[in-house]
């Protein structure tokens, strides 16, 4: 399984429930807005009954907001993780598939869409499959990062504070240590969580992962004083599997941004395959900041 599919594979397997926001912002329901009129202008001209494939279709969001707007169509969504939260009503999604290669027949969607998700990929290897099974005269919609955007730089703030808890203050280390230490055990691996989640909480603010990370080793902790110190331990390297995936979340963010960022690739690989850009517009928060654009492709 590649980093990226791991990665993602975590952390849909804890978001089951079709209502997690990604890597977005506190803002994230103003972005998400956004997004949904992006691509409800995108449906609007799409034949009565249009099949639609949805790339890296995560928690089927798109594929919700669609059907909102077009109960008509024809929905179906594949990710590279493997373990998905269920489909949106009326909709399909199947996991552990690569855009890369696509279990499709040649000219067998209307359309192909993607919000945050073609950047992840091979821009020519995806672009080609695209190609592949759009039927004739179909659009394709791909909503795509910006490296200058909120959204890569509320992540990398993210994984600064992350690194705080765990590297520089190294509250896992610190705390698993005072499990193991004679004499000390649960009750003092707690007070020294405790003491690390106020640090972190007077310096990066209450809900920051400088918080979140020890808060949760803290209550590791009295999980331990009930169930015992292996227990403890148990839940705390959980919690650190847990971030460094996060950390690895962003990586592949980061890369995705940049891949994404040029512009120049992405029209040459669609162009080498009987494609052309059709249009470019910029999805924004209600500050006028652009987030995204959104590419038209045929």
């Amino acid at each position: 399984m590649s980093e990226d599919a791991k990665a993602w594979g975590d952390f849909w397997a804890h978001n089951a429930g079709g209502d997690a926001s990604g890597c977005l912002p506190e803002r994230w329901a103003t972005i998400e807005q956004a997004q949904s009129a992006a691509w409800s202008e995108f449906v609007k001209p799409l034949p009565e009954g249009a099949r639609v494939l949805d790339l890296a279709t995560g928690d089927g969001r798109v594929l919700r907001w669609m059907r909102a707007d077009r109960p008509d169509l024809v929905l179906t969504g594949i990710d590279l993780a493997p373990v998905l939260p269920p489909a949106p009503e009326g909709t399909e999604t199947r996991g552990g598939v690569a855009m890369e290669e696509l279990p499709f027949e040649n000219d067998s969607f209307d359309a192909v869409v993607s919000q945050f998700g073609f950047e992840y990929g091979d821009t020519a290897k995806v672009a080609a499959e695209i190609a592949r099974v759009l039927a004739p005269a179909g659009r394709v919609g791909l909503m795509v990062h910006r490296g200058d955007g909120p959204i890569l730089e509320h992540n990398r703030k993210r994984q600064s504070e992350i690194e705080w808890a765990l590297e520089d203050k190294k509250a896992a280390d610190a705390v698993t240590q005072a499990l193991n230490t004679p004499g000390a055990g649960p009750a003092v691996g707690a007070q020294v969580a405790n003491v690390l989640a106020r640090l972190g909480e007077a310096q990066f603010g209450e809900s920051s992962p400088a918080w979140e990370i020890p808060e949760a080793i803290r209550r590791a902790c009295l999980i331990g004083q009930r169930q015992g110190i292996d227990a403890a331990v148990e839940t705390i390297a959980q919690i650190r599997e847990q971030a460094n995936n996060e950390i690895g979340r962003i990586a592949s963010l980061a890369n995705a941004c940049a891949r994404a960022d040029d512009r120049a690739n992405i029209e040459r690989a669609f162009e080498a395959n009987g494609l052309a850009l059709k249009s470019r517009g910029q999805v924004t928060e209600p500050t006028g900041r652009a987030l995204a654009d959104f590419l038209t492709i045929s």
